[in-house]
């Protein structure tokens, strides 16, 4: 079953077997539209798909496992984490992760000589590139600042893209980590892509557990990994990523483990995903 504010207009809801239409996630009466929908249809597994609607399913956790619902979620304190992008690189530095140096924006313009430019600015809790730019100066970074006032400077790593799906179990173990070279992007969103297995990005993934241990069910981070192999995260996704189907086509079925485990079944959750699997995207048209 899928549901959304305009399902009318929702791909996924069109191939889905059932749809429905809930309210916006900000508003007051979605969850306990959520909620009655859950209970009515006997809904045993949750997932939401957007960065907006996490916080407010991650408060109310407790109200859907009453009814028999688990929504697949990471703790608040987790998806906060995720949500702020200057919190993200903040938490993950402290845990030893390697991090692009990161500042607000009006922090860096306060003294921007030893910033190394071009610098990347973005804001604190975008999603999909949506707002991000590239500052080659002060000045111009002092331009694109004045667009909006919720802008974090970051410094610019040069290599390859990666996103790496992570899955944890219901103990909060980290089970999988499947790395995939981000070849080509559109719209943030991966188009072309190839599953690695890359040491840095492996050992990033297991110090990143260490530093969240409400994390729960699947999450990815992006890093870029420069000529001499070293890694450097600069984004966590406190969800199912857009490049999840990847790692799933891999052998990482973080969808059949998290079935697994509403099921009541041992989980089968392991890292022994097939390396090399290349998925290039295309656009297809759903008719309703």
């Amino acid at each position: 079953m899928a549901a959304d504010l305009r399902p009318e207009l929702s791909a996924a809801c069109g191939a889905a077997d059932d749809r429905f239409m809930v309210p916006r996630c900000l508003a007051p009466d979605y969850v306990p539209t959520l909620l009655d929908l859950c209970r009515t249809e006997r809904v045993a597994l949750l997932v939401p798909t957007i960065d907006t609607e996490l916080s407010v399913l991650a408060e109310h956790v407790a109200e859907f496992a009453a009814i028999g619902t688990r929504v697949a979620v990471s703790s608040p304190a987790v998806v906060a984490v995720a949500r702020d992008k200057l919190q993200t690189a903040t938490t993950f530095g402290a845990a030893g992760v390697t991090v692009p140096r990161t500042a607000l924006l009006a922090d860096m313009l306060a003294d921007p000589s030893d910033w190394r430019f071009p610098v990347i600015l973005k804001p604190l809790g975008g999603s999909s590139s949506i707002g991000l730019a590239v500052a080659r100066t002060p000045e111009e970074a002092r331009q694109i600042g004045a667009q909006r006032d919720d802008y974090l400077a970051q410094e610019q790593w040069l290599g390859r893209e990666y996103t790496v799906n992570i899955f944890f179990d219901a103990r909060g173990a980290l089970r999988c980590a499947v790395p995939h070279w981000r070849i080509e992007t559109r719209g943030g969103e991966v188009s072309k892509g190839r599953t690695e297995r890359v040491p840095a990005l492996e050992k990033a993934a297991k110090q990143i557990a260490a530093a969240l241990p409400g994390a729960r069910g699947a999450l990815c981070f992006q890093a870029i990994v420069n000529e001499r192999g070293e890694a450097g995260v600069f984004e966590l996704n406190a969800r199912f990523g857009g490049g999840y189907p990847l790692a799933h086509r891999a052998g990482a079925r973080f969808s059949q483990w998290l079935l697994e485990e509403v099921a009541g079944l041992p989980c089968t959750a392991n890292d022994d995903w097939k390396e090399g699997v290349t998925m290039l995207r295309y656009d297809a048209a759903v008719f309703v």
